[in-house]
């Protein structure tokens, strides 16, 4: 189910190292919003509120509902900047959005049906190369994840970039090599249980 977001901000006018930690002694993130033909505008945001959103993956990949004061603008998260140490949001940069200009996002790969596919069932792993790629579309075509079937893949079958399904409207934005690997479903490893036989061998 889509889910929509509305991120609370207010106009900031301070900048600098000094003007950043203040603003996050009081529970704020100093945050900045551009593009759509506009000038850039800097902004504070609730930290709370950030933390909320980004329990939810779609908040990464998905046209957000940016209030300023009275103004509204539908913006993208294009990047965000973490403590290296602890749990707090440093900085935040959103792009405002055209709806009939092409964005550049990356977005998950989500692998379904893992269960069934007869590689697993045989004992074997889907290794994933990747988690998520960068596609480029119109905003109204942006999707939250990409889902990718596994479901038929045998053991030694490999998925390659160009053969991941695109949503209609969605084209991969930059792939150097469409034949490099997505997926690869590798045999079981018999190590283990001969190591676990010996074991138990030595140990008796």
């Amino acid at each position: 189910m889509s889910v929509n977001f509305d991120v609370l901000a207010e106009p900031r006018s301070d900048t600098g190292k000094g003007a950043s930690r203040r603003l996050r002694r009081q529970g704020l993130i100093p945050a900045i919003v551009y593009g759509g033909h506009q000038e850039p505008q800097m902004i504070s945001l609730r930290h709370n509120m950030i933390l909320r959103h980004l329990e939810h993956e779609s908040f990464y990949s998905h046209v957000l509902n940016l209030k300023i004061g009275d103004l509204e603008a539908p913006v993208v998260l294009k990047d965000l900047q973490r403590h290296p140490a602890k749990p707090f949001i440093l900085h935040a940069d959103f792009m405002r959005v055209s709806q009939d200009e092409k964005l550049r996002m990356v977005v998950p790969l989500h692998f379904l049906n893992v269960e069934k596919s007869p590689g697993v069932k045989a004992g074997g792993n889907a290794s994933h190369t990747m988690t998520e790629i960068e596609i480029s579309c119109l905003p109204k075509d942006l999707p939250e994840y990409i889902g990718l079937d596994i479901a038929a893949m045998e053991v030694g079958d490999i998925i390659h970039l160009s053969e991941i399904p695109l949503p209609e409207g969605v084209s991969l934005a930059h792939a150097p090599d469409p034949d490099e690997p997505v997926v690869v479903m590798h045999a079981a490893h018999a190590g283990a249980e001969t190591e676990g036989e010996e074991t138990e061998g030595g140990a008796a």
